[in-house]
């Protein structure tokens, strides 16, 4: 992630994060819902690599679940670590975590982890090289067939439904309460600061950086959400 993203996450915007969104809760929490049962599978031992992990959302809803996992919490903007650090304790589960308040590619080396998140992180690498590089990080940190889910704006700019999508997603963000001159910024920056890479282009990427042909298993409006495994 680039560090003008990472400073755009300072200390107003983590204290107001989670309120802020809190009117799209209801497509947000799907894939929460879903990468549980995805992993429910995994160890009663498990360790969860969450990268890109802000105030902590996943961790919250697969550490209730599943009380024997150990989860690492990769997040390189400060502000949003404390928040997820504050959120953690609170739910006297910070002790079940380790935090690393940086980029992944600075983890230290340990133990294959047995699953990963990556929720709205790599469509901010608008390079494709550097895109796959950030997928190939995380597979090399996995155990032979571990898995993935990731999250992430996906558009394809040329679809005839993009317009249409478009609309409906700046209505959304309306909703959250974005106003309207940072919501025509959004537009113009759009494809810019934010990968605009279609769902196909994305697959690909995740497939050829250390994993096998991702399956989708969520949609709502530009949000998209996949089921990976490490491959070999």
């Amino acid at each position: 992630m680039k560090n003008d993203v990472v400073a755009h996450f300072d200390k107003d915007r983590a204290a107001t994060y989670d309120e802020q969104w809190k009117p799209l809760a209801p497509m947000m929490e799907a894939p929460h819902l879903l990468t549980r049962i995805a992993f429910s599978a995994l160890p009663e031992r498990a360790r969860i690599l969450c990268v890109g992990a802000g105030t902590g959302t996943e961790i919250l809803r697969l550490a209730e679940a599943y009380p024997g996992w150990r989860f690492a919490a990769v997040e390189p903007a400060e502000a949003m670590m404390e928040v997820c650090r504050q959120r953690l304790e609170a739910a006297g589960l910070s002790d079940r975590c380790d935090f690393h308040q940086s980029y992944l590619e600075t983890l230290p080396p340990g133990p294959a982890f047995d699953a990963a998140t990556c929720f709205l992180v790599s469509h901010f690498l608008t390079d494709a090289a550097a895109r796959g590089a950030f997928f190939a990080s995380i597979a090399e940190r996995l155990s032979a067939g571990g898995l993935l889910v990731s999250a992430d704006l996906a558009a394809d700019i040329k679809d005839s439904a993009f317009n249409r999508l478009m609309a409906l997603w700046l209505d959304l963000i309306a909703a959250a309460g974005m106003p309207l001159e940072n919501r025509i910024r959004y537009r113009e920056l759009f494809g810019v600061e934010v990968a605009a890479q279609s769902p196909q282009e994305v697959e690909a990427l995740i497939a050829e950086n250390g994993f096998e042909a991702p399956t989708q298993i969520y949609q709502s409006v530009f949000i998209r959400a996949w089921l990976s495994r490490r491959a070999g």
